[in-house]
């Protein structure tokens, strides 16, 4: 479990990523997604339909205990994250379809992840069950500076610019906070950990990416927004996920709920890497091809 100095800084962490994640938007962002909602539809679809549906599937095939099924359920229920924006700019995806899917995901999250986690989580057996009330304390509370952020950025494009910056660097920092501080305090706990534990924390990542492009394609979205939406799909906001267990269980109950958070975000960064790297290889060739076609209409013309 994470001690009260690491939850306090956690929190404060998660104020600072969301107020940077509200400084990367205007209104004027708000305005075009209005005009053509279908991505951001379409990842809605993906994050709030596909990602809880697959964890609570995902827990009765590999059958796990009610703690890790609980934490495998919550981490499928979670919005994007600001990770999943870092992602998309190294992979040469749509950012500005990653960072609007990102906000709306969250706006929308105070009503869905609560819905969906009591949805899903209902047949746990035990004293397992995540209250409502908090999950929308949190996620209110983030909005605040989530807002602030936003204001800031209408009020001084340059001042947004830093802080958007500072916290999508700070959502790599918070994952790599989380590793660092918790891993080693409880390494016989993961070496005791069986595979039906890895296997969920790995796959709902993996599962989310290939279900979220053939999704997207099956909606008819392009090949370069279907990549996108898949990773954001695949990558759900980990800190949060483990903010909410921290708040909500104490002693061993936190450990053992919090075990599955803490090990998709650890592995979400090494999955997605290699996605990155496979889809900025995929959009390199189809732009060297669009290249070589202009080149040959010229040619011909």
């Amino acid at each position: 479990m994470l001690s009260e100095l690491e939850t306090k800084l956690l929190g404060i962490m998660m104020m600072v990523i969301m107020l940077g994640m509200g400084a990367s938007l205007t209104f004027k962002d708000f305005a075009i997604a209005l005009r053509k909602p279908q991505g951001i539809f379409v990842g809605l679809v993906c994050q709030y339909g596909i990602m809880p549906l697959l964890a609570f599937l995902l827990a009765k095939a590999l059958d796990l205990p009610p703690a890790y099924a609980v934490g495998l359920i919550l981490m499928g229920c979670m919005p994007g994250g600001t990770t999943s924006n870092i992602f998309t700019y190294f992979s040469k995806g749509v950012l500005s379809l990653s960072i609007l899917m990102t906000m709306g995901s969250t706006l929308v999250a105070i009503v869905m992840v609560p819905v969906t986690l009591s949805f899903y989580s209902q047949g746990i057996e035990g004293d397992w069950q995540i209250p409502p009330g908090n999950v929308i304390q949190v996620l209110f509370v983030l909005l605040v500076p989530t807002v602030i952020g936003i204001a800031l950025r209408k009020w001084n494009a340059n001042v947004g610019a830093v802080i958007e910056l500072v916290g999508g660097i700070l959502g790599v920092v918070v994952i790599l906070f989380l590793v660092v501080s918790w891993v080693p305090r409880n390494w016989p706990l993961l070496l005791s950990t069986g595979f039906p534990v890895y296997a969920g924390s790995i796959g709902l990542g993996l599962c989310g990416f290939a279900l979220g492009y053939g999704l997207s394609r099956l909606l008819r979205q392009d090949a370069h927004r279907s990549r996108t939406i898949a990773l954001e799909t695949g990558i759900q906001n980990g800190p949060l996920a483990v903010l909410i267990v921290t708040l909500t269980f104490a002693g061993t109950q936190q450990q053992e709920v919090l075990l599955i958070p803490v090990l998709y975000s650890l592995f979400i960064v090494l999955t997605s890497s290699a996605v990155t790297v496979w889809f900025r290889g995929i959009t390199r060739r189809e732009q060297l091809a669009r290249d070589a076609a202009k080149v040959g209409a010229l040619q011909r013309a």
